[in-house]
């Protein structure tokens, strides 16, 4: 199948190119940008689709989307959140291994992958279980999961206790070079906490989870990173102190890499309203100063990427009063438009907006994506960056509808979306 997209913006962060060119697909792959190349009308029927008024940029990528496959299909299933995928223009994601069971054995991973294997998928990415179980206790194999097709290695939200078994974990990793990616939170300065231990916790009578539940764990990361050589990616940095440290650690030649969360960017404790359940995220929504402190360090890029944390919860897990809530939100179909609303909030040029969820976070999964280049996989996202929509539980595809911004009116509809060239989404008449 032959393909032109004509007229629109065409935009390539990995290359620098922000311009209007004709975009070029045949055999899944991108063939040509700007001039059609010798022949390709030749043989067969080229398809066409305009793009004017939109913009034409690599398929989103994502750190962290969990599928809910297998073990809480009663949450989303893998058809729900690949549907929500391809309507929000992702084409890869990374999902964590906090299934059930967990990703900690070859055939699971393979299994998964087998489930994703539709030409209408994302490309998924599975981070594998460092440990059996999730339990903190042995090293899972890593090079059997890796040739399974895990591409990292982490504990998703469960912290390793025991540091020795950490150690050994990461020892082994950094003796393939496979990468450890791991959330810093203390679990006994977060134990039976809820939300930031700040102001709004306080007035609501809720357990308040301190900054130091971060920043204690992330010392002794950084530190078993440095002993090691292993390399290190925080998952969901919070505070402004994390940051502050992950800037140090890199100033000492250590390799440490970092996202956040898309809410992250947005929101602070005070969304958390008068007990909002969807504000019950892990990490916790912290102060304003570390809001904005995250939403300037994403954009000099002291945090490398930006993820959606894509956490489907069923609707029984969040009417609840908000310490009993589930953690989580969805996000998927809202990266997008929660990137373009932050990048011109920071006035960052929308190449610059749009590197943070495509060639960034694909360089740290260490994937063929997030680029348009000539001879890259034809992954394409084209949207509307002016069409507005207002975030409802009806226009979301996930089947989890936990979100903290229903009801806010949101720019940027994806109208295509491509995987290997193939329109895994035509969102053209909605």
């Amino acid at each position: 199948m032959k393909l032109q997209i004509k007229n629109g913006r065409l935009i390539d962060p990995a290359h620098k190119v922000d311009a209007n060119r004709d975009l070029f697909i045949a055999d899944g792959r991108v063939v040509a940008i700007g001039t059609a190349p010798a022949g390709f009308d030749d043989n067969g029927t080229v398809g066409t689709i305009d793009a004017a008024g939109c913009v034409v940029c690599p398929g989103l990528v994502d750190l962290s989307a969990r599928l809910r496959e297998p073990g809480y299909e009663y949450k989303a299933t893998l058809e729900s959140e690949m549907a929500a995928a391809a309507a929000g223009g992702v084409t890869s994601l990374a999902c964590p291994p906090d299934t059930d069971p967990p990703l900690d054995e070859p055939g699971l991973v393979e299994m998964l992958k087998h489930r994703a294997r539709l030409p209408e998928f994302a490309k998924v990415y599975p981070v594998g279980a460092l440990t059996a179980k999730l339990e903190g206790k042995h090293i899972t194999e890593m090079a059997e999961l890796a040739e399974a097709g895990c591409v990292a290695f982490g504990q998703a939200g469960t912290a390793i206790v025991d540091t020795q078994v950490l150690l050994r974990a990461m020892q082994y990793a950094a003796t393939f070079d496979f990468p450890v990616w791991l959330s810093a939170q203390d679990p006994f300065l977060a134990r039976n906490g809820v939300a930031h231990d700040g102001e709004v916790a306080a007035r609501l009578g809720l357990v308040g989870i301190p900054v130091a539940a971060e920043t204690v764990a992330l010392a002794a990361l950084v530190l078993l990173a440095q002993e090691t050589g292993v390399r290190l990616h925080i998952r969901r940095i919070s505070s402004s102190a994390g940051l502050d440290m992950i800037r140090t650690a890199r100033g000492q030649g250590i390799a440490v890499s970092c996202d956040v969360s898309v809410n992250h960017l947005h929101l602070s404790e005070i969304d958390i309203g008068y007990f909002n359940p969807h504000a019950r995220l892990d990490p916790p929504l912290r102060s304003q100063r570390d809001r904005d402190a995250l939403r300037q360090a994403l954009a000099d890029g002291t945090i490398d990427a930006l993820c959606s944390d894509h956490t489907p919860v069923d609707d029984d897990a969040k009417q609840v009063p908000f310490g009993e809530a589930e953690p989580g939100a969805t996000g998927l179909e809202l990266l997008l438009p929660l990137t373009l609303k932050w990048g011109a909030e920071m006035k960052l040029p929308l190449a610059d907006t749009l590197a943070r969820i495509t060639a960034d976070p694909a360089r740290l999964l260490g994937i063929d994506g997030g680029t348009l280049s000539v001879g890259a996989p034809a992954d394409v996202c084209i949207f509307d960056p002016m069409a507005e929509f207002r975030v409802s539980r009806d226009n979301l595809r996930s089947q989890g509808k936990n979100t903290p911004f229903l009801g806010y009116n949101l720019c940027g509809r994806v109208r295509y979306t491509l995987i290997d060239g193939f329109l895994a989404h035509d969102g053209s008449w909605n």
